[in-house]
Protein backbone atom coordinates (compact mmCIF):
# COMPACT_ATOMS: atom_id res chain seq x y z
CA UNK A 1 0.00 0.00 0.00
CA UNK A 2 1.27 3.48 -0.84
CA UNK A 3 1.34 6.41 1.57
CA UNK A 4 -0.81 9.34 0.48
CA UNK A 5 -0.96 12.96 1.65
CA UNK A 6 -3.74 15.50 1.13
CA UNK A 7 -3.75 19.26 1.76
CA UNK A 8 -6.88 20.37 3.64
CA UNK A 9 -6.93 24.01 2.56
CA UNK A 10 -8.79 26.26 4.99
CA UNK A 11 -8.28 29.67 3.40
CA UNK A 12 -6.22 32.85 3.66
CA UNK A 13 -6.38 35.29 6.54
CA UNK A 14 -4.98 38.47 8.01
CA UNK A 15 -3.96 38.46 11.66
CA UNK A 16 -3.17 41.54 13.71
CA UNK A 17 -1.59 42.09 17.10
CA UNK A 18 -4.74 40.93 18.87
CA UNK A 19 -4.31 37.51 17.17
CA UNK A 20 -7.70 37.79 15.46
CA UNK A 21 -7.84 35.88 12.19
CA UNK A 22 -9.98 37.60 9.55
CA UNK A 23 -10.69 36.04 6.12
CA UNK A 24 -8.66 37.79 3.47
CA UNK A 25 -9.06 37.33 -0.27
CA UNK A 26 -5.86 38.58 -1.95
CA UNK A 27 -7.74 39.00 -5.23
CA UNK A 28 -10.41 41.35 -3.89
CA UNK A 29 -9.26 42.69 -0.49
CA UNK A 30 -6.79 45.55 -0.05
CA UNK A 31 -3.88 44.78 2.31
CA UNK A 32 -3.74 48.50 3.18
CA UNK A 33 -7.14 48.10 4.85
CA UNK A 34 -5.49 45.77 7.40
CA UNK A 35 -2.57 47.87 8.74
CA UNK A 36 -0.09 46.04 10.93
CA UNK A 37 -1.39 42.63 9.87
CA UNK A 38 0.35 39.46 8.74
CA UNK A 39 -1.24 37.60 5.84
CA UNK A 40 -1.22 33.83 6.05
CA UNK A 41 -2.65 30.77 4.36
CA UNK A 42 -3.81 27.85 6.48
CA UNK A 43 -3.86 24.21 5.45
CA UNK A 44 -3.75 21.18 7.72
CA UNK A 45 -2.85 17.84 6.17
CA UNK A 46 -4.26 14.34 6.04
CA UNK A 47 -1.84 11.41 5.68
CA UNK A 48 -2.91 7.80 5.05
CA UNK A 49 -0.54 4.93 5.73
CA UNK A 50 -1.20 1.22 6.05
CA UNK A 51 -1.70 1.68 9.82
CA UNK A 52 -2.95 5.21 10.34
CA UNK A 53 -5.21 7.93 9.06
CA UNK A 54 -3.69 11.01 10.62
CA UNK A 55 -4.27 14.76 10.69
CA UNK A 56 -1.24 17.04 11.00
CA UNK A 57 -2.31 20.20 12.82
CA UNK A 58 -6.00 21.10 12.71
CA UNK A 59 -6.42 24.61 11.31
CA UNK A 60 -8.59 27.36 12.71
CA UNK A 61 -11.76 25.30 13.04
CA UNK A 62 -13.57 27.28 10.36
CA UNK A 63 -17.06 26.22 9.24
CA UNK A 64 -18.24 25.35 5.75
CA UNK A 65 -21.45 26.84 4.32
CA UNK A 66 -23.43 23.88 5.68
CA UNK A 67 -22.22 24.54 9.23
CA UNK A 68 -19.87 21.56 9.33
CA UNK A 69 -16.22 21.93 10.23
CA UNK A 70 -14.34 22.79 7.06
CA UNK A 71 -11.59 20.31 7.94
CA UNK A 72 -14.24 17.56 8.11
CA UNK A 73 -15.61 18.52 4.72
CA UNK A 74 -12.12 18.52 3.23
CA UNK A 75 -11.38 15.08 4.66
CA UNK A 76 -14.58 13.75 3.09
CA UNK A 77 -13.59 15.29 -0.26
CA UNK A 78 -10.33 13.36 0.00
CA UNK A 79 -12.37 10.16 0.27
CA UNK A 80 -12.19 9.51 4.02
CA UNK A 81 -14.32 10.04 7.13
CA UNK A 82 -13.32 12.20 10.12
CA UNK A 83 -14.35 9.37 12.44
CA UNK A 84 -11.64 7.18 10.90
CA UNK A 85 -8.79 9.52 11.91
CA UNK A 86 -6.81 7.73 14.63
CA UNK A 87 -3.91 10.17 15.14
CA UNK A 88 -3.75 13.95 15.37
CA UNK A 89 -0.14 15.17 15.34
CA UNK A 90 0.26 18.68 16.74
CA UNK A 91 3.40 20.66 15.93
CA UNK A 92 2.36 23.26 18.53
CA UNK A 93 -0.79 24.77 19.97
CA UNK A 94 -1.06 28.29 18.52
CA UNK A 95 -4.66 28.97 17.56
CA UNK A 96 -4.17 28.83 13.78
CA UNK A 97 -2.92 25.25 14.24
CA UNK A 98 -5.20 24.07 17.04
CA UNK A 99 -8.59 25.69 16.47
CA UNK A 100 -9.92 22.58 14.73
CA UNK A 101 -9.00 20.20 17.55
CA UNK A 102 -12.60 20.38 18.73
CA UNK A 103 -16.07 20.80 17.27
CA UNK A 104 -17.85 23.04 19.71
CA UNK A 105 -18.01 21.08 22.96
CA UNK A 106 -16.52 17.79 21.76
CA UNK A 107 -13.46 16.44 20.00
CA UNK A 108 -13.33 16.97 16.25
CA UNK A 109 -11.67 13.55 15.98
CA UNK A 110 -13.18 11.43 18.77
CA UNK A 111 -11.36 8.22 17.82
CA UNK A 112 -7.90 9.77 17.60
CA UNK A 113 -4.99 10.19 19.97
CA UNK A 114 -3.84 13.82 20.08
CA UNK A 115 -0.03 13.84 20.16
CA UNK A 116 1.25 16.96 21.94
CA UNK A 117 4.55 18.05 23.48
CA UNK A 118 4.01 18.20 27.25
CA UNK A 119 6.03 21.41 27.55
CA UNK A 120 3.90 23.13 24.91
CA UNK A 121 0.74 22.10 26.76
CA UNK A 122 2.07 23.37 30.08
CA UNK A 123 3.20 26.66 28.52
CA UNK A 124 -0.27 27.22 27.08
CA UNK A 125 -1.70 27.23 30.61
CA UNK A 126 1.17 28.77 32.58
CA UNK A 127 2.10 31.56 30.16
CA UNK A 128 -1.14 33.32 29.14
CA UNK A 129 -1.08 34.51 25.54
CA UNK A 130 -3.60 35.45 22.87
CA UNK A 131 -1.93 32.77 20.71
CA UNK A 132 -3.44 30.03 22.91
CA UNK A 133 -7.14 29.30 23.44
CA UNK A 134 -7.16 27.14 26.56
CA UNK A 135 -10.92 26.61 26.39
CA UNK A 136 -10.19 24.35 23.41
CA UNK A 137 -7.54 22.46 25.34
CA UNK A 138 -9.92 21.96 28.28
CA UNK A 139 -12.19 19.91 26.00
CA UNK A 140 -9.26 17.82 24.77
CA UNK A 141 -8.09 17.25 28.34
CA UNK A 142 -11.52 16.03 29.49
CA UNK A 143 -11.66 13.54 26.62
CA UNK A 144 -8.69 11.52 27.84
CA UNK A 145 -7.41 11.29 24.24
CA UNK A 146 -4.12 13.13 24.82
CA UNK A 147 -0.82 11.37 24.18
CA UNK A 148 1.89 13.56 25.70
CA UNK A 149 5.44 13.25 24.40
CA UNK A 150 8.61 14.84 25.72
CA UNK A 151 11.72 15.74 23.77
CA UNK A 152 12.38 13.75 20.61
CA UNK A 153 11.58 10.12 19.94
CA UNK A 154 9.72 7.44 18.04
CA UNK A 155 5.93 7.48 18.29
CA UNK A 156 5.39 4.32 16.21
CA UNK A 157 7.51 2.20 13.90
CA UNK A 158 6.97 4.72 11.11
CA UNK A 159 6.40 8.06 12.89
CA UNK A 160 9.09 10.04 14.70
CA UNK A 161 8.91 13.43 16.40
CA UNK A 162 11.64 15.95 17.12
CA UNK A 163 11.55 18.81 19.60
CA UNK A 164 12.90 21.82 17.73
CA UNK A 165 11.94 24.98 19.59
CA UNK A 166 12.54 27.93 17.31
CA UNK A 167 9.05 29.10 16.46
CA UNK A 168 7.87 28.56 20.02
CA UNK A 169 9.71 27.02 22.96
CA UNK A 170 8.30 23.49 22.57
CA UNK A 171 7.60 23.30 18.85
CA UNK A 172 8.00 19.84 17.29
CA UNK A 173 8.21 18.38 13.77
CA UNK A 174 7.21 14.95 12.46
CA UNK A 175 8.74 12.50 10.02
CA UNK A 176 6.63 9.67 8.61
CA UNK A 177 8.29 6.76 6.82
CA UNK A 178 6.03 4.24 5.14
CA UNK A 179 5.89 2.21 1.92
CA UNK A 180 9.36 3.37 0.90
CA UNK A 181 8.49 7.08 1.15
CA UNK A 182 9.28 9.79 3.69
CA UNK A 183 6.95 12.67 4.55
CA UNK A 184 8.21 15.61 6.61
CA UNK A 185 5.88 18.01 8.40
CA UNK A 186 7.77 21.02 9.71
CA UNK A 187 4.86 22.96 11.21
CA UNK A 188 6.00 26.56 11.65
CA UNK A 189 9.69 25.74 11.37
CA UNK A 190 9.22 25.07 7.65
CA UNK A 191 5.77 26.60 7.00
CA UNK A 192 6.14 27.65 3.37
CA UNK A 193 8.65 27.16 0.53
CA UNK A 194 9.53 30.86 0.46
CA UNK A 195 11.08 30.61 3.92
CA UNK A 196 13.42 27.93 2.65
CA UNK A 197 14.33 29.77 -0.53
CA UNK A 198 15.53 32.90 1.24
CA UNK A 199 17.40 33.39 4.51
CA UNK A 200 15.70 35.61 7.05
CA UNK A 201 14.93 35.85 10.74
CA UNK A 202 11.21 36.14 11.46
CA UNK A 203 10.20 38.53 14.23
CA UNK A 204 7.26 36.35 15.22
CA UNK A 205 9.47 33.36 16.13
CA UNK A 206 10.44 32.65 19.74
CA UNK A 207 14.05 32.21 18.59
CA UNK A 208 14.25 33.55 15.05
CA UNK A 209 17.92 32.72 14.48
CA UNK A 210 17.44 29.11 15.57
CA UNK A 211 14.33 28.79 13.38
CA UNK A 212 16.29 30.06 10.38
CA UNK A 213 19.10 27.59 11.04
CA UNK A 214 16.62 24.73 11.43
CA UNK A 215 14.98 25.57 8.11
CA UNK A 216 18.32 25.20 6.38
CA UNK A 217 19.14 21.95 8.20
CA UNK A 218 15.83 20.38 7.24
CA UNK A 219 16.15 21.70 3.71
CA UNK A 220 19.50 19.90 3.35
CA UNK A 221 18.07 16.66 4.75
CA UNK A 222 14.95 16.90 2.60
CA UNK A 223 17.02 17.27 -0.56
CA UNK A 224 19.48 14.53 0.39
CA UNK A 225 16.88 11.98 1.48
CA UNK A 226 14.10 12.89 -0.98
CA UNK A 227 11.48 13.87 1.58
CA UNK A 228 8.02 15.01 0.56
CA UNK A 229 7.58 18.24 2.56
CA UNK A 230 4.18 19.49 3.72
CA UNK A 231 3.96 23.30 3.96
CA UNK A 232 1.24 24.42 6.37
CA UNK A 233 1.23 28.12 5.43
CA UNK A 234 2.09 27.81 1.72
CA UNK A 235 0.52 30.29 -0.68
CA UNK A 236 0.44 27.87 -3.61
CA UNK A 237 2.80 24.90 -3.21
CA UNK A 238 1.29 22.86 -0.38
CA UNK A 239 3.50 19.81 -0.97
CA UNK A 240 6.82 19.44 -2.70
CA UNK A 241 10.26 17.90 -2.89
CA UNK A 242 13.38 19.94 -2.18
CA UNK A 243 16.29 20.09 -4.59
CA UNK A 244 19.61 21.72 -3.70
CA UNK A 245 22.27 22.99 -6.07
CA UNK A 246 25.36 24.86 -4.82
CA UNK A 247 23.62 25.84 -1.61
CA UNK A 248 20.46 27.07 -3.30
CA UNK A 249 17.13 25.34 -2.77
CA UNK A 250 14.35 24.71 -5.25
CA UNK A 251 10.92 23.20 -4.65
CA UNK A 252 9.61 20.60 -7.09
CA UNK A 253 5.83 20.38 -6.85
CA UNK A 254 3.97 17.10 -6.62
Amino acid sequence: MTMNAFALYEGSYSVDGSKKFLPFNPETDDPKSRPGSLFIYVQPFLVKTNKHLMVLDTGLGQRAANGQLLIHENIRRAGYQPEDVNLVLMSHLHYDHSGGMTDGTQLAFPNAEYVIQRGEWENAYSKPSASYRTEIFDIVQRSGNIHFVEGSGQLTDDISYELTGGHCEFHQVFTIKNAGKTIFFGGDILPEPEQLLRRFIAKYDFDGRKAMQLREEYGHKAALEHWLCLFYHAKSTAMGYVEENEGRFKIVTV
